[in-house]
């Protein structure tokens, strides 16, 4: 099928209370496979966030990086098995957006997919803005706008074209970033154990001194807490990816299951390797990143600039991932009628215009963090602070009130269970108020908190009246 309306008979609308009703996956081409999602999974969460930005968190939580870490992945894990039973169960380019429209309403449906879009649209243009900057300071005669352009036409190509190129990209950016992360591994276990030369075994000092494990107290363990909550982002694209994969249901099943404690331990155990090889004082860990200050430490040459290429890799996997998952949210919100019909059309398997869309508003933000650096791009980076987080809510929240509608109506379909429900599911809920609540107890958090929530406040309001004005007609 070459062409096709936003709307064709599969792409029905959910409604609450109708967890059997098909959604929007036929008009969509199946061109992903197993090893794709996979990847997808892994390398999804992998980025910037964690290779740099957790440096800051090192800095400000010492050595209890490590529990903030686990205790912030235990509630990621809780996250993704919640998305991953509703995803099995209901394979959808709309992922959690299809799910809470199904289990509260289309106001839930519209508020969480478009504030998801506009995250992923937003995060398209950070990441290029990070990636040209690694660029031009080896070609420093190209102005960095040009880089974030040439990656722009790059990955909208990418996304123009078949979904298995994006597979294809994704799967060897993905798998490059897990290969640096294994090695780093390796090295940083043989340097604890005393086997790499010229190393001597840290033992348990730089966990013990310069102030203890908790050396800043509660607060310095809180920031590291919330720095490391959002670094988990990304994992959500592999249950949008699968509903264009050969085989949906098995394909999001396995990935959801080989992804969590994988993922779980690329983070905890990083951050494990790094603050027993060097006092979390070190100078170096915020400002060079603390792969790059470890590898420095342990006398590996060249170690600042193929962490340079692993940030770029990541950061270029990111952007690749978010024009895709911007795109196959923005499809399915309009094939559910909850957006502009002419974003939704679809030519040759592919929405080419939701493509374009997310790619063009991506470039626009790269374009305000040059033209209104302190206003408007401010308020940007401000708005999708706790989006995510918003996000991991609807999830819970849906997955609370379909696992019912499931047990009850259609049990063949729970391929992927919760653990221990509803226990678990409340336990993820009150965990999310928690990070709220902490959110709102520091300074620089709670800005991103009040606008994060003023956006979702206003998608809500709009959604609510239109389905409002639906239920009318």
């Amino acid at each position: 099928m070459s062409r096709t309306s936003a709307q064709s008979p599969a792409d029905a609308q959910p409604s609450a209370g109708r967890p059997d009703q098909p959604v929007d996956t036929s008009s969509l081409s199946p061109g992903l496979k197993q090893r794709h999602l996979s990847m997808i999974a892994l390398g999804g969460v992998i980025g910037a966030g964690l290779f740099v930005g957790s440096g800051t968190a090192i800095a400000a939580a010492g050595p209890s990086i490590i529990l903030a870490y686990a205790i912030s992945g235990a509630l990621v894990m809780l996250v993704m098995r919640m998305l991953g039973e509703m995803a099995a169960a209901y394979p959808a380019s709309g992922s959690f957006s299809v799910h809470s429209e199904r289990a509260i309403g289309p106001w839930a449906g519209f508020t969480a997919g478009w504030a998801f879009w506009f995250l992923l649209c937003v995060a398209v243009g950070l990441e290029g803005i990070g990636a040209a900057g690694i660029v031009h300071a080896w070609v420093p005669g190209v102005p960095e706008w040009a880089w974030v352009a040439l990656f722009m036409l790059l990955f909208t190509g990418t996304n123009l074209a078949a979904v298995k190129n994006f597979g294809e990209f994704e799967f060897w950016f993905a798998t490059l970033k897990v290969g640096a992360i294994v090695l780093f591994l390796v090295i940083g276990v043989l340097a604890i154990l005393g086997v790499l030369p010229d190393v001597d075994a840290p033992g348990m000092s730089n966990l013990t001194g310069h102030g203890g494990f908790m050396p800043n107290g509660t607060e310095g363990l809180i920031v590291g807490l919330l720095a490391s909550v959002f670094a988990y982002g990304g994992l959500e694209t592999v249950t949008i990816a699968a509903a264009e994969s050969e085989h949906p249901v098995q394909g999001v099943a396995k990935a959801v299951r080989t992804a969590m404690w994988r993922i779980a331990l690329f983070y905890v155990g990083s951050m494990a390797v790094v603050v027993v090889l060097l006092p979390w004082t070190a100078k170096e860990i915020p400002t060079k990143g603390p792969y790059v200050a470890t590898l420095d430490h342990l006398g590996i040459p060249g170690a600042g600039q193929i962490m340079n290429v692993v940030v770029l890799i990541a950061l270029l996997s990111a952007m690749n991932a978010n024009i895709y998952g911007a795109s196959r949210m923005a499809t399915s919100l309009v094939s559910r009628g909850l957006g502009p019909k002419a974003i939704g059309r679809i030519h040759g398997g592919v929405p080419r215009i939701a493509v374009t869309l997310s790619a063009v508003f991506g470039f626009v933000c790269v374009l305000l963090s040059y033209w209104r650096p302190d206003d408007v791009f401010a308020w940007l980076l401000n708005t999708i602070g706790a989006i995510i987080l918003v996000v991991w809510f609807f999830i819970a929240f849906s997955q609370l009130v379909l696992r019912r509608k499931l047990e009850r109506e259609a049990p063949e379909k729970l391929v992927v269970k919760m653990w221990a429900y509803p226990y678990l599911t409340v336990v993820a809920l009150v965990g999310m108020v928690v990070v709220f609540v902490l959110m709102a107890r520091e300074a620089d958090t709670r800005v991103q908190l009040y606008y994060t929530g003023g956006l979702t406040v206003i998608l809500a309001a709009i959604g609510y009246a239109r389905q409002k004005l639906a239920e009318k007609k």
